[in-house]
């Protein structure tokens, strides 16, 4: 574990600094669905600071095992309505809010427990229809409508690319989240900061760092096969 994580760490730093970035700017999250416990963390003992998880009753059960471990919980999955009011009593950071529906009972639950939520929009950048997300055409709209909200802040945004064999295939939708990115940025909307990008996993993020990421979502590269 601990070497898995270095080696990612040290390909992340090598990665910014080849593109003029700061490898400080760039954060790991070490990605443990499926994984049990126990294996988690060893992960946060050997340096994972950021754990994402992708299943509302996954996390609740493993929040709970590791609640004496100093670490940071960003929810990363499809996220339903019903499950915001455990999503924010868990994550400092949840990635995937892609509805007005959604961010209302995030903004109401996290209201009642006196916390602003921190959150990212997820934006559909290739259009599929097995992904979740804003069309890309819509994002602006959505982050106006939930920057109202007084219990959440918008930190960013999220996406998923399609799958390719050759990561440099995905650079297209990276360039066009950052560009989104930018294009929010210029609106000046209260209550937003687009400080965040997170996309990029195991077999891509080095191309997510030279087109912007700051976060980077990597599973597999850390602990192994999905069980």
């Amino acid at each position: 574990m601990q070497k898995e994580l270095d080696r990612i760490k040290a390909r992340i730093r090598k990665a910014a600094t080849a593109c003029g970035r700061d490898p400080a700017s760039v954060r790991l999250v070490a990605v443990s669905k499926t994984k049990p416990a126990e294996l988690v963390r060893r992960a946060i003992t050997a340096g994972a600071a950021i754990i994402g998880e992708n299943y509302i009753q996954e996390a609740r059960e493993k929040f709970k095992a590791l609640g004496d471990c100093t670490v940071h919980w960003h929810y990363i999955g499809h996220l339903q309505s019903n499950k915001a009011k455990y999503a924010v009593r868990i994550f400092d950071l949840i990635h995937s809010v892609d509805s007005l529906k959604l961010a209302r009972e995030l903004d109401k639950h996290a209201g009642k427990i006196d916390k602003v939520q921190q959150i990212l929009i997820q934006v559909n950048i290739s259009r599929e229809k097995t992904k979740a997300g804003v069309d890309e055409a819509r994002a602006l709209e959505l982050v106006r409508a939930i920057s109202v909200f007084d219990n959440l802040s918008i930190r960013g945004l999220m996406t998923m690319p399609p799958y390719f064999d050759d990561p440099d295939r995905a650079r297209p939708f990276f360039k066009a989240l950052y560009d989104l990115r930018q294009q929010i940025r210029l609106a000046r909307i209260p209550n937003v900061s687009m400080d965040e990008l997170s996309m990029g996993m195991s077999g891509d993020f080095e191309t997510a760092i030279e087109e912007g990421a700051t976060l980077v979502r990597v599973g597999t590269a850390i602990f192994g096969a999905r069980q």
